[in-house]
């Protein structure tokens, strides 16, 4: 595996650990209630705006990596998709880049 491989797949997981520790400890001190996170992301208006500014990134890479897949035929690469909204795009757009550059067969 390339170095920069690698570094994607470092970023991945990164991108999926390190978001959800506050995620949970959210959910720890509130409870599981999603609607409270969402009014929590729009608390202010900085807030606001990183949420649709993620957002809108998300449905960017959705695009990106539908547009490859139908042309790449990269089945695989379909998983970036729900890794995108169930963590976030920090985990997403990595794990959608480490499998991108896999060798191809």
């Amino acid at each position: 595996m390339s170095v920069l491989r690698m570094i994607y797949l470092a970023l991945a997981v990164w991108g999926a650990i390190h978001p959800m520790y506050y995620f949970l400890t959210w959910f720890g001190a509130n409870g599981v209630d999603i609607m409270g996170m969402v009014d929590a992301w729009h608390a202010n208006a900085a807030s606001s705006g990183l949420v649709w500014d993620l957002t809108i990134a998300a449905v960017t890479l959705t695009v990106w990596i539908i547009a490859e897949v139908a042309v790449r035929r990269n089945w695989l690469a379909l998983i970036a998709i729900p890794a995108t909204f169930g963590i976030g795009v920090s985990c997403g757009l990595p794990l959608y880049l480490f499998l991108r550059t896999a060798p191809v067969k």
